[in-house]
């Protein structure tokens, strides 16, 4: 997917904060904007302004599994344009989100080793 951003209110996660970023879907660099709309201890959320869905909404939840190890979860609610067109291709949206993820855990675990 290539995300990167571009923009950010903050480095912080807090409530409000605002970035834009640039992704490759589909071989097409598309621009994208959320905004985190939900934080407490361990948990965080956010939503997309603008960009290359109708609807996304990314749940984040950090869990502690013995004191020298987190567990990352996410959720991700999302609506792809184009109506009927788009209902038909979420099945590969699932396929490429958790590809994205697995990729994601594989980088984070070679960063902390």
């Amino acid at each position: 997917m290539n995300f990167k951003i571009t923009k950010a209110t903050t480095h912080k996660i807090i409530q409000g904060h605002e970035i834009w970023a640039s992704a490759k879907i589909f071989r097409k660099t598309t621009l994208w904007h959320s905004r985190i709309t939900y934080v407490k201890p361990y948990e965080y959320t956010d939503e997309m302004l603008t960009g290359p869905f109708n609807r996304w909404r990314h749940v984040h939840k950090f869990y502690d599994i013995d004191g020298t190890q987190t567990e990352v979860k996410d959720e991700i609610d999302f609506k792809l344009p184009y109506g009927i067109l788009g209902k038909l291709f979420e099945s590969y949206a699932y396929i490429q989100l958790q590809k994205i993820f697995e990729n994601r855990k594989a980088s984070t675990i070679k960063v902390l080793e």
